[in-house]
């Protein structure tokens, strides 16, 4: 009787699963199979749900739209400089509030996190203003420099590093070690499954960001992959195979990301979480 009540729990347990995993899986696979699809054929009835043929013609209409290459390269190279810039600073900023005592240390850092309640929309205003006054609109630093110092990063690493043994920080300094040699050689090599996890989480962030690269960068061959799909959706006629497509290849590099570092990702996040 017990067995046989486990396994409808089982079964109820692997259904809901099962379910779920086709409600979340679906959105991608209509993307892709769309993608390959003319409009016609996309709002047919009934719905095409196997790859059509006009996968070449879409890609090269896209390719005339918006420079594919030009704006894939754009989108890479800000979300790749922008993660780089985000994780050395949010390593070295969250060694220092895990592993030194300073005074204020505990307060400074509780305006940090302070700063995460804030929505985004109510700094475009005087974050724009900034940029205007500096000098750095229509240029990368714009887009790049004002989010590198993440306080969501600096939380991250800070709660991971919080977990290395200070008696083998101690050691390295009775051996002579130097501070940035600690940081460098010995703690941040301990740190990869957090790196992994705050890198994914960053470039996913500065890969889809569109409003604030809408707002700063004007140049159409300084723009990047979501700014310029959005130039796609006019007012007359709308083209959704090409719309699709460029979702897609929008779409790709974040799950490819994923999938490989998806073990780092997990247990970096999980790392955070418990510890105080």
């Amino acid at each position: 009787m017990v067995d046989s009540k486990n396994k409808i729990k089982t079964i109820l347990s692997y259904s809901i699963i099962i379910i779920g995993v086709i409600v979340s899986l679906f959105p991608f696979y209509w993307m892709f199979i769309g993608a390959t699809n003319s409009s016609a054929d996309i709002f047919s009835f009934p719905p095409k749900m196997v790859p059509g043929k006009s996968f070449m013609k879409n890609l090269s209409a896209l390719n005339e739209q918006i420079d594919l290459q030009r704006v894939i390269f754009n989108s890479f190279f800000v979300a790749i400089t922008y993660t780089i810039f985000t994780l050395a600073l949010s390593s070295i900023t969250g060694y220092a509030f895990a592993k030194f005592e300073f005074k204020g240390r505990n307060y400074l850092f509780g305006a940090i996190l302070l700063t995460m309640m804030l929505p985004g929309q109510a700094t475009m205003i005087p974050l724009f203003d900034i940029m205007k006054a500096f000098g750095w609109l229509n240029s990368y630093k714009a887009v790049i420099i004002p989010g590198i110092a993440s306080a969501f990063g600096i939380f991250l690493m800070r709660q991971n590093m919080l977990k290395v043994p200070d008696s083998l920080i101690e050691a390295a300094r009775i051996d002579g070690c130097g501070e940035f040699a600690i940081f460098y050689k010995i703690v941040l090599p301990t740190m990869r499954p957090s790196i992994a996890a705050l890198g994914i989480y960053m470039f996913m962030a500065q890969w889809g960001n569109f409003m604030w690269q809408l707002i700063v960068l004007n140049d159409s061959s300084m723009k990047t992959l979501p700014v310029a799909l959005s130039s796609l959706v006019g007012l007359s006629r709308v083209d959704y195979g090409q719309v699709l497509l460029g979702a897609s290849l929008s779409t790709l590099p974040v799950i490819a990301i994923f999938l490989i570092l998806q073990k780092q990702f997990i247990s970096g996040i999980l790392g955070g979480a418990l510890k105080e």
